[in-house]
């Protein structure tokens, strides 16, 4: 659940962005939808992937796949069904955001990949998670406006390294035994230093995302809001804790919440 609204968060986000408009409620509920069925294909696919690693994880040994109480075949039969409707939400968007949206398929298919290969698996993660941070802009008015949603979506990827840094220092014991890679286990005793840079890359991409596209004060007051959070988080994050750990990073909804909320405000 925490992951859903995570991803559904920065789809909504370039939605309310549009200058002088308040955000599209249908579009919004489309695009909600849209991203829980993106959300669960992509764990699907995750889990598919690693389900002979997951067997080996004590927190995740319990997943359908890895416990056997579900099939391979069974599970491409439902992830057919998730990209199936899925599908039917990006068709009812314009021809831009169809080709837009159909782009990230290939990233949500290999980001499970990325940790085999790379320590950074977090940052292609963000990659894929934020692509609604394009495509809702581009949904509403017909394009993107680089100058507002880039920024926007590094600011999403930036706070992807966050979150998710602060997710893989729970497993981090695990996957030193079976030879899975992040940036928990790249950045050991400096992980604060590096969530630190981030939350500050993020907070200064939304004020360059804000001003390209003239937001007014609820807008970067809650950015500074977000900026006090994230501080908090970073500063009492106990990287041993696996429980704390799960704790901080549930709390990022909270991250999400008051962007949204502040972008509504700004527009009002």
């Amino acid at each position: 659940p925490s992951g859903t609204w995570l991803l559904y968060l920065p789809c909504t986000w370039s939605i309310g962005f549009g200058e002088g408009c308040l955000p599209d409620w249908h579009m919004l509920s489309l695009f909600g939808i849209g991203a829980v069925l993106m959300r669960g294909a992509g764990c699907t696919i995750n889990d598919m992937w690693d389900r002979n690693y997951d067997k080996q994880v004590a927190r995740t040994a319990s997943r359908p796949l890895a416990a056997g109480d579900i099939s391979t075949f069974q599970s491409f039969i439902f992830l057919g069904g998730q990209l199936s409707l899925a599908l039917c939400v990006l068709l009812c968007l314009n021809y831009y955001s169809i080709i837009l949206g159909a782009a990230s398929l290939s990233l949500v298919i290999t980001y499970p990949l990325m940790k085999r290969i790379t320590y950074w698996p977090q940052l292609v993660l963000g990659l894929t998670f934020n692509w609604g941070a394009l495509l809702g802009w581009s949904a509403i008015k017909g394009s993107c406006e680089w100058s507002v949603c880039l920024p926007l979506y590094l600011g999403g990827v930036m706070w992807t390294l966050v979150y998710d840094t602060i997710y893989a220092h729970q497993d981090k014991r695990d996957d030193i035994i079976i030879g899975v890679k992040s940036t928990a286990l790249q950045f050991k005793e400096d992980t604060k230093q590096w969530l630190s840079g981030f939350s500050l890359a993020m907070l200064l991409s939304l004020c360059v995302a804000g001003i390209n596209c003239n937001q007014t004060f609820p807008y970067y007051s809650a950015v500074a809001a977000i900026g006090a959070h994230l501080a908090h988080q970073v500063y009492t994050l106990d990287i041993d804790k696996p429980e704390d750990c799960w704790k901080k990073f549930a709390s990022n909804r909270t991250v999400g919440f008051l962007l949204f909320i502040g972008i509504v405000l700004g527009n009002l």
